[in-house]
């Protein structure tokens, strides 16, 4: 069972680049090595390969089934837009403008009227939403598509994190009143929030934007920020409140109990294939990518390892292992090719992430046990064959927890108060991660950080009223009426 070329090939196989000092490089490298994505021939887009479509996969089932039970409902809508559609909502053409990829030609015919390509979908779907709405009696109305979207702007793109063209899922609701919407804004950010905690492994921190950083039109954003191990903030997933000004720019009404017509209250939300930028980030290492169980697309890999005169014995015993993983709904894959040699097979599946190994040799066979390996520390246990489903699904969970506890240290380890301008800029410059400092509200603060270090308010706490950190502004020294945190993000 060994092959000569093997040794080179498990070379070539491999990261050359270092996380810790050439992260770009690093993640490129883990990004196409693990048989996730290529890029496209045009600059700024992906494609995106079935390994890495399957992780979408995963994003997709569990938000999709905790969006359905709560009331929401698929749709589709057309990714051309009007420019006249866009137009009737002012502060999405501004905040977009720069953006927004149009279609002038049909054929060799000019257009009427040009088309933008999607870069959001407030200005399509909320009209239909007015078409579709009468009656108290018709709210709340929850839409939410799966699409991509096209912002032109993107500049210095990584796969999965910035790029042109993106695939997410954007949700649309319509309410009778500001406390409705606003329970549908945080309901979904929570669900956000759970998808990082639950599914990816991911500690996250809840937060809103300032007003200058809104989304365009809106009342509130909201976001999930999650730190990533180079220090920068990554803004998971985004959930608005947008008032009144939306319906209003598209006569979205509705009559009440007493005939009378009011003005809809909207939210829109959205997370994007960012989210696997930053489960890729987050828990991959110089071995390769990492992958928590619950979103593996091979959770377990079973290695036969035997000689010409147990080859046979050793390979039955793998078959009913493997068997008996997949019965039990373990997402299992045998490898038992004889071209390649054991240790090719433990370099390339660490490669790709794959969260647990079995190891199966005569040793194995004759003691009527499984040899497991964990994917992010290489820890090895034993357990009896009788015990093999229980044990895999304990290592499993075991390397979930792992991979959260490595998260949750560095997310906890970073976040740093700081007060004075040169303080703020020293701790982001020295440390990155997050810097709590008070702030008093004006953009021109943040922008004095932005311009010497590019690093920005991401998030202020969800409750306005809470008290900021310190008393003055960190930066220019005015009374603080926030605490903002400052950081670096992608």
């Amino acid at each position: 069972m060994s092959d000569d070329g093997d040794e080179s090939d498990a070379q070539s196989l491999g990261i050359t680049k270092r996380k810790e000092y050439e992260t770009g490089e690093w993640y490129a490298e883990v990004v196409q090595k693990a048989d996730l994505a290529d890029y496209a021939p045009m600059g700024g887009f992906i494609v995106v390969k079935p390994r890495g479509y399957a992780l979408w996969e995963q994003v997709q089932e569990n938000l999709d089934s905790w969006f359905k039970a709560t009331g929401v409902e698929n749709a589709y809508f057309p990714m051309m837009i009007p420019e006249s559609y866009l137009e009737r909502e002012s502060d999405i053409v501004e905040g977009f403008d720069p953006e927004v990829a149009w279609v002038t030609h049909g054929g060799h015919e000019e257009l009427e009227e040009r088309l933008a390509v999607r870069p959001t979908s407030e200005s399509i779907i909320t009209p239909y939403m007015a078409e579709w709405t009468r009656s108290h009696r018709d709210l709340p109305l929850r839409l939410n598509q799966w699409c991509s979207v096209v912002r032109w702007e993107a500049t210095d793109t990584k796969p999965f994190f910035r790029t042109k063209e993106f695939l997410w899922q954007e949700g649309h609701t319509a309410h009778e009143s500001e406390a409705d919407a606003w329970e549908e804004t945080m309901t979904r950010l929570e669900q956000y929030n759970r998808l990082y905690e639950d599914v990816l492994a991911m500690p996250t921190t809840l937060g809103r934007k300032p007003d200058h950083d809104k989304f365009p039109g809106g009342e509130t954003t909201t976001t999930v920020e999650a730190l990533m191990p180079d220090g920068k903030s990554l803004q998971a997933g985004t959930s608005h409140y947008l008032g009144t000004g939306f319906a209003e720019a598209y006569d979205l009404t509705y009559r009440d109990e007493d005939e009378e017509e009011q003005v809809c209250h909207t939210t829109s939300w959205g997370l994007s294939w960012r989210a696997l930028g930053g489960l890729i980030m987050t828990h991959s290492d110089d071995q390769g990518l990492v992958l928590p169980p619950t979103v593996a697309p091979e959770q377990v890999v079973i290695v036969p390892i035997w000689q010409e005169d147990t080859r046979e014995e050793v390979l039955e015993y793998c078959e009913q292992l493997h068997a008996e993983l997949d019965a039990d709904g373990v997402r299992v894959v045998l490898d038992d090719r004889d071209e390649r040699n054991p240790g090719f097979k433990f370099n390339e599946w660490e490669l790709k992430g794959t969260p647990v190994r079995i190891e199966v040799g005569p040793n194995e066979v004759d003691d009527e046990e499984i040899t497991l390996v964990h994917r992010p520390d290489g820890e090895t246990e034993t357990a009896a064959r009788e015990d093999l489903t229980d044990a895999t699904e304990d290592a499993l969970d075991t390397v979930y927890a792992k991979l959260y506890a490595d998260a949750e240290a560095n997310l906890e380890e970073n976040v740093r108060e700081a007060h004075g301008r040169g303080e703020i800029l020293g701790t982001l410059g020295q440390h990155g991660g997050y810097v709590k400092t008070g702030w008093c509200g004006e953009e021109a603060c943040e922008t004095e950080i932005k311009d010497q270090i590019a690093a920005e308010i991401v998030m202020l706490p969800l409750e306005e009223d809470t008290e900021p950190v310190h008393e003055t502004c960190g930066v220019c020294g005015e009374d603080a009426t926030e605490t903002a945190f400052f950081a670096k993000n992608y």
